[in-house]
């Protein structure tokens, strides 16, 4: 190589992309780890718990008000739906007022698996994170803050 490739950081532990991606790749292996054997990915629970936590405030959760909820795209979170709906977790119905929007709900098997699965994550997460001890909530105000200003690009 002839040139030397430069870069705007003085080590990868000076990038917060960098740190970020390493970060978020240790994350989601662990919530592999513990998702397995309830037969769900990373994604699928987060839509399952979209859904549910948009089902504690509002009876007709569209696709849309779920991918809104989680900053997925709309196109992936209706094929994601489909597999949920095939794996019985979810139905989607025909949306009573809005025939392009279709309605999702948990089905009986979705709330146990899904119940099952925010007691394996939560408990993940506060050991993943629990290095942070009382800094954690302020991480998690810099990470909502970090969301809200690049949601919609």
């Amino acid at each position: 190589m002839a040139k030397k490739i430069k870069f705007n950081f003085k080590s990868p532990n000076d990038s917060p992309g960098y740190l970020l991606g390493q970060l978020t790749m240790l994350w989601q292996r662990k919530q592999k780890k513990v998702l397995d054997p309830l037969d769900l990915t990373q994604t699928q629970f987060a839509l399952l718990s979209a859904l549910a936590w948009l089902s504690n405030h509002n009876t007709n959760v569209t696709q849309i008000d779920i991918a809104n909820q989680t900053n997925f795209d709309r196109m992936m979170v209706s094929k994601v739906l489909r597999t949920l709906e095939d794996k019985k977790f979810v139905t989607r119905q025909e949306h009573q007022t809005d025939t392009r929007a279709k309605t999702i709900r948990l089905t009986t098997n979705g709330e146990v698996v899904l119940q099952k699965a925010i007691i394996e994550i939560e408990n993940a997460d506060l050991d993943f994170f629990v290095t942070l001890d009382t800094k954690l909530s302020q991480f998690n105000k810099n990470m909502v803050q970090l969301i809200d200003k690049n949601k919609n690009e």
